[in-house]
């Protein structure tokens, strides 16, 4: 398995339009390179909890959907990847209004699974960091 991305930015960017379009416009695919990817969010008044900060779980989701998207960007359109195992630091309170930037490492790629590292910032600082490991379940001939 090759660690550069066989999809360009617009092409994953596409892709989640496609797939997930109910979530797709929260996201922005910033950059794609060999075993990582860079995706946006810019949280609204949805993504906040009481106090005015972003909450875990709109964090949660951008590790989980940065992650994915990295993935993707590497195996092609294949929308058949699941998180199986993830696990999430939350070190510092996010500055709201400010879009949210996770920076994804793929650790590893292979044809069974993958494991993301990610790292959340917010107006540059580190807020958060998971890991994820997705399952890579084979397309069944139908």
């Amino acid at each position: 398995m090759t660690s550069e991305p066989v999809l360009s930015v617009l092409e994953v960017q596409t892709f989640l339009a496609t797939e997930f379009p109910q979530v797709s416009a929260d996201y922005d695919v910033l950059e794609v390179g060999p075993m990582r990817a860079r995706i946006a969010m810019k949280p609204g008044e949805r993504h906040l909890r009481p106090g005015g900060t972003i909450s875990g779980p709109t964090m949660f989701a951008l590790a989980d959907c940065a992650v994915y998207l990295a993935i993707i960007a590497h195996v092609g359109s294949e929308a058949l990847a699941v998180t199986t195992t993830a696990s999430m630091d939350f070190m510092r309170k996010p500055v709201a209004g400010v879009p949210l930037v996770a920076d994804v490492t793929l650790l590893k790629l292979g044809r069974g699974l993958a494991v993301g590292d990610v790292h959340i910032l917010s107006d540059d600082i580190l807020v958060a960091r998971a890991t994820l490991t997705y399952s890579r379940p084979r397309a069944v001939a139908g």
